[in-house]
């Protein structure tokens, strides 16, 4: 997420500081763009333990079991094929051991992923309630008309409206 906040971030404080460094705008990229780097780069501390702990490594252990299943759904397809009056013991073997644990493992995926998802969505929520903290710092850069249309939600309108003009221009593509 970060790492797009921070191109736009890049392009924001260029546009701006290109014109006028002293003006509004230019003050207002900047702001953006050193909340934006703070936030990349105090969640890329704080979020890298959990995410290994909490979703990749689960996720790593979870793996790890399909290739030993397909290891044993593969020697049961040769056995069965190359020796099938010698195999047919091991055969039926594996492969009531495989009926009866698939189900079981598969069962389990849920419950052991939940916790994980979990984390996923607090780190997320957190990320979301601390980004919005360090951004709403920007809106003091603003002239207090551009934060009036923003509450009231008149910034929106203005900026689907010019989306919809570049929509309508051949060079997007849309038509």
């Amino acid at each position: 997420m970060t790492a797009a906040q921070s191109r736009i971030a890049e392009t924001l404080e260029v546009f701006y500081g290109a014109a006028d460094r002293t003006s509004e705008g230019a003050m207002a990229g900047h702001a953006y763009k050193r909340s934006v780097d703070d936030l990349d780069t105090g969640f890329g501390r704080e979020l890298d333990v959990p995410y290994r702990t909490a979703i990749s490594e689960p996720l790593g252990k979870m793996c790890a079991y399909f290739p030993v299943v397909n290891e044993h759904i593969s020697k049961r397809n040769k056995k069965a094929q190359q020796e099938h009056d010698e195999s047919k013991e091991v055969f039926d073997l594996l492969n009531d051991q495989l009926i009866a644990e698939l189900p079981q493992l598969l069962d389990l995926r849920v419950p052991y992923f939940d916790p994980s998802f979990e984390a996923m969505i607090r780190m997320q929520s957190k990320f979301a309630e601390e980004g919005y903290e360090k951004l709403s710092g920007v809106q003091r850069y603003f002239a207090d008309n551009v934060r009036d249309d923003y509450a009231a939600g008149q910034l929106d309108a203005q900026v689907e409206g010019v989306l919809q003009e570049m929509r309508e221009l051949s060079i997007c593509g849309g038509n």
